[in-house]
């Protein structure tokens, strides 16, 4: 490049990076902020809040990108534009392509950025969210039973503490095991402690005792303690195999899916719309950028208003994202609708090059059709005056 496309490009690219950082960074604390349930009542680390949160950070960025992309463009134009610098490349004889070029380099920059989280990195995220929620929701002590309440599972089992200390014990446990039918087996213990031996959970009783009673019998035995470890595993249901959805899938298992499996033959047009969506994600910066500079791109003197023009672009971008969200819905029920996906941003990148290079030719054919339509209308209306008259 040039040292004006250079710096033409450090213009977009610090803009671009701004809004990146700024929009990302504002919505994932106001996602974050929902999440402080795992820290605040199920009793998760920092860490594990911080990792659940940051796995949300490659969907944010591939949504955002564009949109942040879309509005560097436009505030570097604007700037060059009001500097009267843009004005003066064209004067100087700047070919609208050698001004696109920088916008070109950073768009496709950004595109190949969104291909790789979309088609990589995306998946990947959303498979280990799945698999790291699934691991929270299934530690039975931190987020099933609630302080100062009785719980009672479907495995038959009652359980009860007074409070939760300090250190993370449990004070004032009562344990009602109802697992095999006629007996019943209570555990009473003044503290307990959940510990990890040998890949196995276990709640490590302090100071209590154990009562059992058979069936058909008012006795019961009790078996005082000073330490005793109960098998945590018992309390939770056995795990059932994880589905994981179109959307947390490799983009390999998408292209070449186990066509045997029931919840694909559920979901195939799933599968399909995921998989195109995905490949198709790169050309959308692409678009964006066309549109932006397509409808800013041309150098105007300060007394020339420029806010219809950015109205009319982003009036074009959400015009965009609706025809690619029909597009996609489209692609579920449809195999014939994939072609719309990869025509949507297409379609709008060849719309807006259009206007970008033969800009001039295009408003002077309008001008032309819109005096020939005015002189039909004029021709027609003095016929019909001399006809009445």
């Amino acid at each position: 490049m040039t040292q004006i496309e250079r710096y033409i490009f450090r213009i977009a690219l610090g803009a671009f990076l701004a809004c990146l950082i700024g929009l990302t960074g504002t919505i994932w604390v106001t996602q974050a902020l929902r999440e402080l349930d795992l820290v605040t009542a199920k009793g998760q680390t920092l860490l594990v809040f911080l990792f659940i949160t940051g796995l949300s950070l490659p969907t944010l960025i591939t949504v955002i990108a564009p949109v942040a992309l879309f509005i560097a463009v436009i505030y570097a134009l604007n700037k060059l534009n009001g500097d009267s610098e843009l004005i003066v490349m064209s004067a100087a004889g700047m070919a609208p392509r050698r001004i696109l070029k920088p916008f070109f380099t950073l768009a496709l920059a950004i595109s190949l950025m969104v291909a790789f989280l979309t088609i990589q990195v995306m998946p990947s995220s959303f498979q280990e969210l799945r698999d790291v929620l699934t691991r929270v929701r299934g530690d039975f002590v931190a987020n099933v039973v609630k302080e100062g309440q009785f719980t009672q599972l479907d495995s038959g089992i009652t359980f009860h503490f007074r409070e939760r200390g300090r250190d993370g014990s449990l004070n004032g446990l009562f344990i009602q095991d109802k697992r095999e039918a006629g007996k019943t087996v209570v555990y009473l213990a003044e503290k307990g402690v959940v510990t990890d031996y040998d890949g196995a959970t276990y709640l490590t009783l302090e100071k209590g005792s154990v009562h059992r009673q058979q069936k058909d019998s008012r006795d019961s035995s009790i078996v005082t303690f000073e330490r005793y470890a109960v098998d945590l595993a018992a309390f939770t249901p056995p795990d059932s195999d994880t589905i994981y959805k179109p959307r947390e899938r490799s983009t390999t298992q998408l292209l070449f899916p186990d066509r045997n499996e029931g919840y694909f033959k559920l979901q195939k047009g799933r599968f399909r719309a995921e998989l195109h969506d995905r490949l198709s994600a790169w050309l959308y910066p692409m678009a964006l950028a066309f549109i932006a500079f397509a409808a800013l791109g041309d150098p105007r003197t300060t007394r020339q208003g420029r806010g219809l023009a950015v109205a009319g672009a982003v009036v074009g971008v959400v015009a965009l994202r609706i025809a690619g969200f029909a597009a996609s819905s489209a692609a579920v029920r449809s195999q014939g609708a994939v072609v719309a996906i990869y025509a949507v941003p297409l379609i709008a990148i060849g719309l807006s090059s259009l206007l970008i290079f033969y800009g001039a030719q295009v408003r002077g054919f309008n001008a032309g059709l819109g005096r020939f339509v005015k002189a039909r209308l004029a021709g027609l209306l003095r016929r019909q005056r001399l006809g009445t008259g």
